[in-house]
């Protein structure tokens, strides 16, 4: 059976990769940086999840039996890296806001293109 959530994050990476490659406009490129990493952030948690998963918390009753809490335990490491990567994320994206609110200000345009033409 095909998981939905793999084609949406793959949808979601592709998408943003369209908006870095081809845009122009700083905004759409910052969006486009954030939907990247929104469908990174939803394949490594899908990559993650397991059916009728438990909570990877040792009590005693699970000490009695551990293969079964081996076998339904769910891995709690991709869910650190992307909360620490979704707070990096966004970081990266109000500091690249502000230089681009910068840019404008300074340019009266947030097109590179134009941007380029004012620098030489």
């Amino acid at each position: 059976m095909m998981h939905f959530n793999y084609i949406i994050a793959m949808l979601l990476i592709t998408l943003g990769l369209y908006c870095l490659v081809l845009k122009r406009n700083l905004i759409k490129l910052i969006i486009g940086l954030a939907i990247l990493t929104d469908g990174i952030h939803m394949f490594l948690i899908s990559l993650g999840y397991r059916m009728e998963g438990i909570a990877a918390i040792v009590t005693d009753e699970m000490t009695s039996v551990p293969s079964n809490f081996a076998a339904r335990a769910v891995d709690p490491v991709p869910q650190a890296l992307v909360l620490t990567s979704i707070v990096i994320n966004v970081c990266i994206l109000a500091l690249a806001l502000s230089l681009s609110i910068y840019a404008y200000r300074y340019y009266g345009t947030l097109e590179l293109e134009k941007i380029r033409r004012f620098k030489e």
